[in-house]
């Protein structure tokens, strides 16, 4: 059995549209760019390794004021973004994104590193930065997790309709999905372990791939691919993110898979606090 994985893990808990990097100006979508590299790795940070991070979202609601810090928590609030967690970074002195991704790595990795952070906000004024990041609350308005999977299906079969590119490899239109159960019990597993485990990772904590779960569970098949996110809190900022990723983009529009399972699993506990599986298969 062949496993297809996708590239990264893309975290967003914003309660509203997902917003990208490319609404801000150069200097801060690069800034954005170089944190989001530099959390996909693991790094050496206070004499400790942290562990690779899905990328953080740009939210326009966090690019708050340089000359008047205030307090976050109203900022944010009179922005109608309803937080569980935040934290302000202020740097003096960078003269562009790469000064200040140097700067943020020698006195600040441990805020960037956080696996609790997932989106940001970056403003700049000359040589003032302010980097805000942020962790908002769930809306709560999710089914189950069949509910949620079977409405995952409908999106990413409404995407498969319709030609696309992923990255530097094009796709044509292909045939929909067919909700497969096993893979979705396979999915549903995978995603509550990650959401009671607090880890983000195609393989699980005893070592399995996705195609050892998927036999593991049953599904015979000759095809696996593997699609995970977490912090999104509706299933279309989930397939709004894997398509804007040309990894998952990949297995969405990939002609060889005929199947999909997938689930959501919510554990307060954890650092993404939502966490989403979709397996694609072909028998």
């Amino acid at each position: 059995m062949r496993f297809i994985p996708s590239l990264i893990g893309l975290a967003t808990l914003a309660l509203g549209p997902v917003f990208t990097a490319s609404a801000a100006s150069p200097d801060q979508a690069q800034l954005v760019d170089s944190i989001n590299q530099y959390r996909s790795q693991a790094q050496r940070c206070a004499s400790q390794a942290s562990q690779e991070l899905p990328p953080l979202v740009a939210d326009p609601r966090l690019v708050l004021p340089i000359d008047n810090p205030g307090n976050l928590q109203q900022a944010l609030a009179a922005k109608a973004y309803p937080m569980v967690t935040v934290q302000a970074i202020s740097l003096s002195g960078p003269r562009d994104a790469a000064a200040a991704m140097k700067a943020l790595q020698e006195s600040f990795c441990q805020v960037v590193l956080n696996p609790q952070f997932v989106d940001i906000g970056v403003n700049r004024e000359g040589q003032q930065w302010r980097i805000v990041l942020a962790r908002p609350l769930l809306s709560g308005r999710l089914g189950d997790w069949q509910a949620e999977g079977q409405k995952l299906l409908e999106q990413i079969n409404s995407a498969r309709r319709q030609p696309r590119q992923c990255g530097g490899q094009a796709f044509a239109a292909t045939t929909p999905l067919a909700w497969n159960a096993v893979l979705a019990g396979a999915a549903e597993n995978h995603t509550r372990n990650m959401a009671n485990n607090n880890f983000f990772d195609h393989k699980d904590r005893d070592g399995r791939t996705p195609g050892d779960r998927a036999e593991l569970a049953g599904y015979n098949g000759q095809l696996i691919g593997e699609n995970i996110a977490a912090g999104q809190d509706t299933v279309r900022k989930v397939v709004d993110g894997w398509l804007s990723s040309p990894g998952h983009c990949a297995n969405l529009m990939n002609p060889q898979f005929r199947e999909l399972g997938a689930a959501y699993a919510v554990d307060p506990k954890s650092d993404s606090g939502i966490y989403w599986t979709a397996m694609f298969g072909t028998h």
